[in-house]
C-alpha cells in the first residue's frame, strides 16, 4: 500500500520547509553513502532506490505540492520508476558524486612544455659570471593562423558528431533508472570544433616550431651541474594556457691547475728544497692575477697556506671564499756533479739518524684547514 511507504522528508532527513538547495545537498550526501557501487551496507540498494524516489518527488514543485497535500496517495497515478521528465538533473548529480557524466565542457588551458638546454662555460665564467647567447627551437603559437589551426580566411566548424559539445552521451537503462555515460568526442577530441581546411604552416595544430635567440645571464659563483630557470621561455600553452619554462643546465670545463671546493679554490705548487729550508718569496697564480706568497724557512711538504678572499664569489651572497695553496717540496732527480757534491757536504752536517715522527698526515692537515 502507498501509505506503508516512509515519509520522503524523513528519508532525505530534511524538514518539511526545506529549500531545494537543502534537499539537493541531503540527496548528494545520502547518495554517496548508499550507492551500491560504493556502499558496503546490506540494504544499500533498497535505500538508494528509496532516496532517489524521495528526491524525484521533493525536487519537483508540482509533485512536492501534491505530496504535501495528499501524502503518498496523491502520487498513486504517477510513474516514479524512472528519472526522466521531472527536472531531476541526475546526470549533473551523478557527475558530482562520482566524477563523470554531466554537462559538456571545453578543454581548459594547458600549460606549455618545459625545455632543457645544456650550456658549457669555462671555469672563470662560472666563478665571475657571464652572459651567453643561446639558440633554441620551440613550439610557439602559429604566426600564420594565430593558433586557430585553420588556414587564414577559413574558420573551424561545429563538430557534427557531438554538435559542438565536445562530448558524446549515451543513455543506459539499469534497475536504478537511466544513466548517462559521457565520453570525449573522438572526432573533435573534446574541442567541439573540427578544422576542414588546416593551416598550411602548422598543419592544424595551432603551433609551429620557431628558432629563438636568448641571452642567458649566468650569475657569479655557479658550479657544475647547477640549473638556471628562464620563466616563460618554454613552449607556448594550448587553449590560452601559459608557456612553460626553459631550464639551462650548466657544465663547467675543468681548469688546467685550479680546483674548486665549494667557495674555495685549491692550487698545488712545487718549491725546491732550498726554498723550503731557507724560505723565499714567490708569486702564485690566482683568479685575479698573480699574488705574492711568503714561504717560511723550514716549510714542510704538504704545508697549506690560505689566501683570504681569493676564492669564488658566494652565490647570491656577499663575500668570496679563499684560495688554498698546497706547497709540495720537489726533490731533484737530475743533479749535476757540483750539486751532488754540495748536497753531500750538507748531508754530513745534518747527520744520518732516522727518527720516526707521529705527526699528522697531509689529509689530516687539509681537514683542519677546511674545518672538517
Amino acid at each position: 500500500m502507498a501509505e506503508s511507504k516512509r515519509d520522503y522528508y524523513q528519508i532525505l532527513e530534511v524538514p518539511r520547509n526545506a529549500t531545494k538547495e537543502e534537499i539537493r545537498a541531503a540527496y548528494r550526501r545520502l547518495a554517496r553513502r548508499y550507492h551500491p557501487d560504493v556502499s558496503k551496507e546490506p540494504d544499500a540498494e533498497a535505500r538508494f532506490k528509496e532516496i532517489n524516489e524521495a528526491y524525484q518527488v521533493l525536487n519537483n514543485d508540482e509533485l512536492r505540492a501534491r505530496y504535501d497535500r495528499y501524502g503518498h496517495a496523491g502520487l498513486e497515478q504517477t510513474d516514479l520508476s524512472g528519472f526522466g521528465g521531472f527536472g531531476f538533473g541526475f546526470e549533473d548529480i551523478f557527475s558530482d558524486l562520482f566524477g563523470f557524466g554531466g554537462r559538456a565542457s571545453r578543454p581548459g588551458p594547458v600549460r606549455g612544455s618545459d625545455l632543457r638546454y645544456d650550456l658549457e662555460i669555462t671555469f672563470e665564467e662560472a666563478v665571475f659570471g657571464c652572459s651567453k647567447e643561446i639558440q633554441i627551437a620551440r613550439q610557439e603559437t602559429c604566426p600564420e593562423c594565430q593558433g586557430t589551426g585553420a588556414e587564414p580566411g577559413t574558420s573551424p566548424i561545429r563538430c557534427p558528431e557531438c554538435h559542438g559539445t565536445g562530448q558524446i552521451r549515451r543513455a543506459q537503462q539499469s534497475i536504478f533508472g537511466t544513466f548517462v555515460n559521457v565520453t570525449t568526442c573522438p572526432r573533435c577530441r573534446g574541442t567541439g570544433e573540427i578544422i576542414t581546411t588546416p593551416c598550411s604552416t602548422c598543419h592544424g595544430t595551432g603551433r609551429a616550431e620557431q628558432i629563438r635567440r636568448l641571452v642567458v645571464d649566468v650569475p657569479a659563483g655557479v658550479d657544475d651541474g647547477m640549473r638556471l630557470r628562464l620563466s616563460g621561455e618554454g613552449e607556448s600553452g594550448l587553449y590560452g594556457g601559459p608557456p612553460g619554462n626553459l631550464y639551462v643546465m650548466l657544465h663547467v670545463k675543468p681548469h688546467p691547475f685550479f680546483q674548486r671546493r665549494e667557495d674555495d679554490i685549491l692550487l698545488s705548487v712545487n718549491i725546491n728544497i732550498a726554498q723550503a729550508a731557507l724560505g723565499d718569496e714567490i708569486r702564485v697564480p690566482t683568479l685575479d692575477g698573480e699574488e705574492k706568497l711568503t714561504i717560511a724557512a723550514g716549510t714542510q711538504p704538504g704545508t697549506v697556506v690560505r689566501l683570504k678572499g681569493r676564492g669564488v664569489p658566494r652565490l647570491h651572497r656577499n663575500g668570496r671564499g679563499d684560495q688554498i695553496v698546497i706547497l709540495n717540496v720537489s726533490i731533484p732527480t737530475n743533479l749535476d756533479a757540483h750539486q751532488k757534491a754540495l748536497l753531500a757536504e750538507l748531508g754530513k752536517t745534518l747527520g744520518r739518524e732516522v727518527v720516526p715522527q707521529p705527526g699528522r698526515s697531509f689529509i689530516e692537515r687539509l681537514k683542519e684547514v677546511f674545518g672538517l
